[in-house]
């Protein structure tokens, strides 16, 4: 019968078996084990000697004829009101084309913009700054949460300056401690994190009669559009930005910025290309930092560690901006009744937070998992049995609605055994000695579920050249070789036969990469296009070859029927009889409801604790996720490799520093602001529980990007517990300190 089928019908038929659906439209689960020859294995970027020859072209690197160089005047005060300003001086120095004022009253944090010039060259814009005459009335400062929380503080914005921003309950809290065996309390901290991506933030503005080209180091090419024609009050349609490739961002470049802004207010004026580009100092002064934390954990349990109350209080600090949300790990990953949660925002005279890899979720986690850990010290219990006693397989806690698919019990079990977790010290501090070891596990929820509605392009030419077309944004992650991987997978071809074109608003619509969103928004996309176009092709091969459609493979470049792989067509044939360059259009299908979408994961850290100076040596971390379906090993690999350097670095090491007298910043550049090198790494084991999510979309994968960071400084810091037998509760865990704790353990406090 299959052969009398009408071809179409046929067609229809596949498609909708392939997008994950039945015929009719109804969702199915992403096959479990398709026989794919190239998604899941190690796949090298197909730009990567792009990359390492240093023909990529960053932001950083363009230039166009006539450019002018513009630069920002900042407040050096924390806090102040503009009294008057005097740009006459800037207008008149040669060179200089254009003077902007950009603040006439109130000054909130170091580094808010002031004014801008522009100017032949970056020399001369930084002259005409000096000669910008600002008069200012200093006023009264609070750069720390402790100074914004005392009585008669000053006060940073019209209002108070410590607001609740989250109040969660479930269950009977009371009722939850009244059960409970055993109650404990701790209190953990963590710092003000800068972003510091190695390519700072620089734009460049250029406009074309009443029509604005912006190229920018963003992770967002379509959020920045929108956000310039709201600042510049312009139609978005007017507005095209550009990103070709980028020097790291890890969240501050998620949207417009004010100085992209600038940028086009002062090419409006001059009528030539600007480029602003910030320093270093800039950098640490007025694009993003992550909020730091006060996080207080009250929990209640019973002997065998059974979880029967969970109890939080937050104090975050976003600077002159919000704090950040740090009770999704306390919230969700343990099964718990009896929860209740209050978070406040401490308002300071500082730069306001930006979205930081996996916001709330490293400082949350740090003081769930760190007091899980002080838990089963307190019951005797080993602290994985303890995690493993409160699984849960829905989110809030077990009460809600059932994970799509949870492998946290197989992250356990995995890095239990690779990384020697029967060797971990019974009690902790235990080990005799100055240098003493340590073993730590901690657990890792996110999101990573992507959007719905993201769409991609697939082109084939008459020739049987390929392309893809999306507008996302590659990072540094590797977008443009999952894009081509899947593809090629779907079109039976190779990587390297496939052009990625992104980064531009003129190309289908995506969403920003940022909290996991690329690979699970994007991937699917890109597969459901390919799909249509392999159906298409498909359709064509089974009219010369006299086979149905669905009996029709693609694979090495050719198009073959299943039982009979004489009967084919090559690849570049099937597209000539296209007889035209056909597009095919794949969106991102909707998520089915009823269902929690989460990403999972555990790090095992082993830690070498100097006990005489504080230091602190990684000797191996173990990193288990369980993300879907893996779509390139590699690049999968690199990025748990990535996500583990940065929470390392910022476990032991950063930290920005504000002078509570002035209100200056201390450490605005790489010398003073300290970060991990490749002296401080361990060896890094990524594992991954590659399982297809059966409802996520049609290829079963999650997102990766936030995973691997939210982990590893909880788990480092368990694992220096377990070694000195004392918790050092906040980070950056510096060499005073893990002293200043040990002080603490003999003084029995």
């Amino acid at each position: 019968m299959k052969s009398k089928l009408n071809p179409e019908d046929a067609n229809l038929n596949y498609l909708e078996e392939a997008r994950g659906k039945e015929p009719g439209g109804r969702e199915t689960a992403a096959p479990e084990k398709p026989d794919f020859k190239i998604i899941g294995r190690p796949t090298p970027r197909v730009d990567g000697r792009l990359i390492v020859t240093g023909h990529a072209k960053f932001t950083h690197d363009l230039a166009f004829q006539d450019m002018l160089y513009g630069k920002i005047l900042r407040s050096p005060h924390a806090s102040a009101e503009i009294l008057g300003m005097d740009l006459g001086r800037a207008k008149s120095l040669p060179g200089v084309y254009a003077v902007l004022k950009l603040n006439e009253g109130r000054i909130r944090y170091e580094g808010e913009q002031v004014a801008a010039v522009a100017a032949v060259d970056e020399q001369t814009a930084a002259e005409a700054l000096e000669e910008i005459q600002v008069e200012y009335k200093v006023l009264p400062h609070v750069v720390s949460p402790e100074q914004a929380m005392a009585e008669g503080a000053a006060q940073v914005h019209d209002s108070v300056n410590v607001e609740k921003f989250n109040d969660y309950s479930r269950g009977n809290i009371e009722q939850g401690f009244a059960e409970a065996d055993l109650t404990l309390e701790r209190t953990y901290r963590t710092a003000f994190e800068i972003h510091h991506p190695l390519e700072t933030h620089v734009s460049i503005a250029k406009w074309d009669d009443d029509r604005l080209t912006v190229w920018d180091s963003t992770q967002a090419v379509f959020n920045t559009r929108d956000g310039l024609a709201r600042m510049l009050k312009i139609p978005a349609s007017k507005i095209r930005v550009i990103k070709d490739y980028m020097g790291g961002g890890f969240g501050s470049k998620l949207g417009a910025n004010e100085h992209t802004a600038v940028a086009a207010r002062l090419a409006r004026e001059t009528g030539r290309p600007v480029k602003i580009t910030l320093s270093r100092k800039e950098n640490s002064l007025c694009v993003g930092n992550r909020p730091s934390s006060r996080i207080t954990i009250k929990g209640g349990a019973k002997k065998d560690g059974t979880l029967t109350a969970l109890q939080m209080t937050n104090y975050t600090s976003g600077g002159v901006g919000r704090g950040d949300r740090c009770s999704e790990p306390l919230v969700d990953v343990y099964r718990c009744p009896n929860v209740k949660v209050e978070e406040y925002t401490v308002y300071i005279n500082a730069g306001g937070s930006r979205p930081t890899r996996a916001p709330g979720h490293p400082q949350g986690t740090l003081a769930m998992e760190g007091f899980l850990d002080e838990l089963s010290n307190a019951l005797g219990l080993d602290p994985l049995e303890l995690r493993r006693k409160n699984y849960s397989t829905r989110n809030l806690g077990d009460t809600e609605n059932p994970y799509s698919s949870k492998g946290l019990d197989q992250c356990y079990e995995i890095g239990a055994e690779k990384i020697g977790w029967a060797r971990r010290n019974k009690k902790p501090g235990e080990a005799p000695g100055r240098k003493k070891r340590g073993l730590g596990v901690a657990s890792q929820i996110w999101w990573g579920a992507g959007t719905p509605g993201t769409m991609a392009d697939v082109r084939i030419h008459p020739d049987g050249s390929v392309e893809v077309l999306c507008g996302t944004q590659d990072i540094g992650c590797g977008t443009r070789t999952f894009m081509a991987v899947v593809a090629a997978e779907t079109l039976g071809l190779e990587p390297r036969d496939i052009t990625v074109k992104i980064g531009d608003t003129v190309y289908p619509w995506a969403p920003n990469s940022g909290g996991s969103q690329t690979a699970p928004s994007v991937a699917p996309a890109v597969r459901d296009a390919a799909l249509k176009a392999a159906a298409r092709l498909k359709a064509l091969a089974a009219k010369k070859l006299g086979v149905p459609a669905d009996d029709i493979v693609l694979a090495d470049k050719k198009l073959a029927a299943r039982n009979d792989p004489q009967k084919s067509i090559d690849f570049a044939e099937a597209a000539r009889d296209l007889r035209r360059e056909a597009v095919f259009h794949g969106e991102r299908s909707d998520l089915p409801a009823g269902f929690a979408y989460n990403s999972f994961g555990a790090h095992f850290a082993e830690v070498e604790v100097d006990t005489e100076t504080g230091n602190i040596r990684v000797i191996k971390v173990v990193a288990v996720h369980e993300v879907g379906r893996v779509l390139n090993k590699l690049t999968a690999e690199s990025q748990v490799v990535g996500g583990v350097t940065q929470g390392l670095s910022a476990g032991l090491f950063e930290e920005r520093v504000l002078d509570e007298n002035n209100g200056k910043i201390l450490n605005p550049n790489l010398q003073a602001y300290k970060v991990a090198t490749s002296m401080d790494m361990p060896e890094i084991v990524p594992v991954f529980v590659d399982t297809a999510d059966p409802r996520m979309n049609n290829l079963g994968n999650k997102g990766l990007g936030e995973p691997p960071r939210i982990p590893i400084s909880a788990a480092i810091a368990n694992a220096v517990y377990n070694a000195i037998g004392v918790h050092v509760g906040e980070i950056p865990m510096t060499p005073d300190k893990v002293l200043r704790a040990l002080r603490r353990k003999e003084a029995g406090s």
